[in-house]
């Protein structure tokens, strides 16, 4: 066999043998490398290229060593899942580099991390003072994980003691130009009325690349040719959605403030929307 013949097919060889090993390691392998991991990627890889550059009889010794790498990764990783104290000696314990806004630094140079390594990664989480971060830790897979101090958290819902309804999932009911019959089940749309919403926009499903439907039911739609306008429905349940922040604004707005009058007037327009909201419920969420 000619030497090129040859380099291509045991180059052939090695990617299929590396994908279905890959597949066989999982997903964490490609998500969040470990040092370990980090270490066999590169190995596997050397190993792949000896396959398909060598062209000696000793070729096959290159494919043992894959598996034989494979084998003692997918042991430590199995050992991982048992033992935490395996864990730690292969993954490297978390390591605490904020707490109570003081940097540690001790931990800081245990982990050789300059101070500017340190703000670049919080600034990477929007956070540009350390006096704000109530908790911040290294991972095991070098990524900092930041937890600001109760002040300077977003406010939710939950804060205001108000309960929302769960969102749905959006789905895309329209790829390349096909219905995608499953993810429409799954909204409880049928056919029928995603092809009302198409006529109502004067759209063909042939023209559009992508079409999802949210947690509202509305449809949106991306078309093939990029310079056609599509018109934005204006549908009820952006109303309802407007009506309830303006009532969690009021709220927010009736706890902020210091004045008793500024309190009971906030309070009263509050109970004011709430009713109207009830009453106008039936009508919005159909």
């Amino acid at each position: 066999m000619q030497t090129w013949l040859e380099v291509i097919l045991r180059t052939i060889v090695a990617v299929v043998v590396l994908f279905l090993l890959t597949k066989i390691l999982g997903k964490r392998q490609v998500s969040q490398l470990s040092f370990f991991e980090y270490i066999t990627g590169i190995t596997l890889g050397s190993l792949a290229a000896y396959i398909s550059l060598d062209t000696d009889n000793n070729w096959h010794l290159g494919m043992i060593a894959i598996l034989v790498w494979v084998a003692i990764s997918f042991g430590i990783e199995f050992l991982q899942l048992k033992s935490k104290k395996a864990r730690d000696f292969v993954d490297f314990k978390a390591t605490v580099l904020i707490k109570d806004g003081k940097i540690l630094e001790e931990n800081l140079k245990k982990e050789r991390l300059t101070t500017d390594d340190l703000l670049e990664q919080l600034r990477g989480r929007d956070v540009f003072k350390v006096a704000d971060v109530e908790f911040a830790i290294m991972e095991a897979n070098g990524q900092i994980n930041v937890l600001l101090n109760r002040e300077n958290q977003p406010l939710t819902p939950k804060h205001l003691g108000i309960k929302v309804a769960p969102e749905k999932e959006t789905q895309a009911v329209i790829m390349d130009g096909k219905l995608m019959p499953e993810a429409l089940d799954m909204m409880g749309k049928t056919p029928k009325w995603l092809m009302d919403e198409l006529e109502k926009q004067q759209l063909n499903m042939q023209d559009i690349f992508l079409g999802q439907i949210d947690s509202y039911g509305e449809l949106t739609v991306d078309l093939y040719a990029d310079n056609a306008q599509v018109p934005q429905p204006q549908e009820k349940p952006q109303l309802y959605a407007l009506l309830k922040k303006c009532e969690a604004d009021l709220e927010l707005f009736g706890l902020s403030t210091e004045s008793e009058d500024g309190k009971k007037l906030y309070e009263q327009c509050s109970s004011q929307l709430q009713q109207v909201i009830a009453d106008l419920k039936p009508l919005l969420r159909t």
